[in-house]
């Protein structure tokens, strides 16, 4: 009897050290492919924030609309322009004096136009641009969440933008319970929420919402 409770022990803490060792395992291997999606997600959030960046520059507004962006960019230009000090009469200031009388003023000089597309997007990738808002995850056919528009401030109307994609979206096929930890996450080294971000339709904000150790999310 005591030899066939001594079995029975040891199978009872072989099936309790796999189960152990299997939930350790786990969600090591699921933060490890987490990392890799965001990675990937990332990539492809910064690029959408540099189009809008730049569609905001030529035309005072963001775009909600993903084809008419990539139009944009295929076709818009930056004007460049050199900025220089110089001095004017000052009519007014003249008229009152009875002596000439000059201001400051900063003059804008137009040098040229470059491409929007040949600006913002080279490498080994220049198209990338065209398919930035699918998802690059393998085995994924899903696209980013895409929206534009204003928010009223007691200084004025602003435009602002946000693109976004679900944890669940990017981690569809991991175990639910990790799935679920992952997204009540509240930390300073992760992403916070149930989505990483880039914008805000609430706020002037172009940032993402993500860590510094998923690389910079300010630029």
């Amino acid at each position: 009897m005591k030899f066939l409770l001594q079995i029975v022990l040891w199978v009872i803490i072989g099936a309790l050290g796999y189960l152990l060792f299997n939930s350790v395992y786990g969600e090591v291997k699921f933060n490890k492919i987490k990392e890799d999606r965001y990675k990937a997600a990332i990539t492809n959030l910064r690029d959408i924030r540099t189009a809008e960046l730049a569609h905001k520059t030529v035309t005072g507004r963001y775009e909600g609309d993903f084809d008419k962006l990539v139009k944009f960019i295929d076709t818009a230009k930056f004007t460049l322009t050199q900025r220089r000090d110089s001095t004017v009469l000052d009519r007014e200031q003249t008229r009152r004096f009875q002596v000439d009388t000059y201001k400051g003023v900063v003059i804008i000089d137009t040098l040229g136009y470059r491409s929007v597309k040949d600006s913002l997007f080279k490498g080994p990738n220049p198209d990338r641009y065209k398919t930035m808002i699918n998802i690059p995850i393998e085995g994924l056919d899903a696209k980013y969440e895409l929206k534009a528009g204003t928010i009223d401030k007691t200084t004025g109307t602003y435009p602002v933008f946000q693109a976004s994609v679900s944890k669940e979206t990017l981690l569809w096929d991991q175990e639910k319970d990790f799935l679920n930890k992952e997204k009540q996450v509240v930390s300073v080294d992760g992403v916070n929420g149930d989505a990483l971000t880039v914008g805000s339709m609430l706020s002037i904000n172009s940032n993402g919402n993500w860590p510094k150790s998923y690389g910079a999310n300010d630029e």
